[in-house]
């Protein structure tokens, strides 16, 4: 992806580039989970797939390439799909990218006591102060981890928030997909 910018890392780079994808299908479209694979490994160890994504004749011999999965199920809590999630070996990594609505630090005080899920959601996408977000987070084998966060809006590729420790529960929930 052209306009993914220039990171650190190759996980950051990684994040970027999920998240320019995601923000290219636009707004109101379902979680998405992508394996991450060693560049240079799926070169060499599938030559055919590198191909077919593009990776044959690209400069870059490092980094992380993201490879979107099957459809994220609807009809069940997002937690409990990722608790059904085994990645074989090849796979160092995995991100997420999910939309929610989130409300500023200063709407909690408001939050109304003893709401089903259902009705707390319904009262915190009525609120007035509500915003939407896409997550997009990624964690590796070794624990690092990485995310970016995305307000509709302000939806431009300069507005997007980075950091390690922007979603630690959902960072939390992508690391034991890969606990034995």
């Amino acid at each position: 992806m052209s306009n993914t910018p220039m990171a650190a890392s190759p996980l950051t780079r990684a994040v970027l580039e999920i998240d320019e994808y995601a923000s290219g299908l636009g707004w109101d479209q379902p979680a998405r989970l992508f394996a991450l694979v060693d560049t240079a490994r799926l070169r060499t160890q599938e030559p055919g797939l590198a191909a077919q994504l593009g990776l044959a004749d690209a400069p870059e011999t490092t980094g992380l390439t993201p490879i979107e999965q099957d459809e994220v199920p609807t009809d069940k809590p997002l937690d409990e799909f990722l608790a059904t999630i085994a990645w074989p070996d090849a796979v160092v990594g995995c991100a997420l990218t999910v939309e929610r609505l989130m409300l500023p630090p200063s709407a909690e005080a408001q939050v109304p006591q003893g709401l089903s899920e259902a009705k707390l959601t319904q009262w915190v996408a009525e609120h007035p102060d509500r915003q939407e977000v896409r997550m997009t987070v990624a964690v590796l084998r070794d624990g690092a981890r990485d995310s970016a966060l995305r307000l509709r809006q302000k939806d431009s590729p300069t507005e997007v928030l980075t950091g390690s420790e922007l979603v630690p529960g959902l960072a939390e929930a992508l690391s034991a997909t890969f606990e034995d």
